[in-house]
């Protein structure tokens, strides 16, 4: 009977043990799944910290022709954004005509220079934001026209076929989108190649596009998805302030980069045709 008792014993201490070692080991698979899943979301968003960043105020006046600091406010708190999403202030340069913040002068060959420059330190991709004045020529810059031709030759020589952002805010800007346009390439203007943008007078303190740049980066967590909302935020901006015809604003995204400019896993955004009140930040009329 004592015997029987001790080969019971076994038995149940051998499908017990068998059974701690199942749980054992499941409960690590669910680890090691969570683990696993959580590298390949980290390993989805990328370092900005070695891109190139470019961020250009072509002007310093208000479409009256008085002095504004629409287009360097814009700059300089755009630098602050990128800053806080990962791209590097050490391998920014900035443009002003003010020399505003420690600038460097706006002028295209020495935005050009420079452009080659700190994209050839930092090789990773670009990031080139300009805000001006437009025609349908090309962008104010300075005392001088930027036209879209001159634009692809100079970004073409710095950044080649690496992954770019490039963002052209002014009016006829849409103009830009074909020149610019590549495979590993994000173009965004600030209206359609034949409409004029809004927001660069006087008493404005951003253009609505800058404006609404800054209000869906804390919404985003791409350059994609940031595009759609701020052409959504500027649409409604438009209706908002009755400001016609709309600019419509150009977004092209290349597919070599539709995945690969993710600083976060992209937050809850407002559904199309929601509005803007839904977007952070100041009243629009501010």
């Amino acid at each position: 009977m004592k015997a029987k008792f001790i080969a019971l014993g076994v038995v149940l201490a051998a499908a017990l043990g068998g059974a701690a070692l199942w749980f054992f080991d499941g409960a690590t698979s669910a680890s090691s799944k969570e683990a696993a899943k959580e590298t390949q979301t980290q390993s989805s968003l990328v370092d900005f910290s070695h891109w190139a960043v470019v961020l250009v105020a072509g002007d310093y006046r208000a479409h009256s022709g008085a002095p504004s600091k629409v287009f360097d406010n814009g700059r300089h708190d755009l630098a602050e954004a990128f800053a806080k999403i990962g791209f590097n202030k050490a391998n920014m340069v900035q443009f002003s005509v003010d020399y505003d913040d420690g600038t460097q002068h706006s002028s295209v060959p020495d935005i050009a220079t420079a452009m080659q420059a700190v994209a050839g330190r930092a090789k990773d991709g670009c990031l080139i934001y300009f805000t001006s004045h437009g025609t349908p020529d090309g962008m104010v810059i300075d005392d001088k026209i930027l036209s879209p031709a001159q634009m692809r030759e100079m970004v073409n020589n710095a950044c080649g076929e690496r992954p770019s952002v490039i963002v052209m805010s002014a009016c006829f800007s849409g103009a830009f989108v074909t020149p610019l346009a590549g495979a590993n390439r994000i173009i965004m203007t600030a209206a359609r190649p034949d409409r004029t943008s809004f927001g660069c007078g006087e008493m404005d303190h951003y253009t609505f596009f800058d404006d609404c740049f800054l209000r869906a980066m804390p919404m985003a967590g791409d350059f994609p998805s940031l595009g759609g909302l701020v052409q959504q935020c500027v649409a409604e901006r438009e209706r908002q302030m009755k400001a016609t015809p709309p600019s419509e604003p150009q977004v092209s995204v290349g597919p070599g980069v539709i995945f690969t400019t993710k600083w976060r896993e992209t937050p809850a955004v407002p559904p199309a045709g929601s509005s803007a009140g839904e977007f952070p930040a100041r009243p629009f009329n501010q």
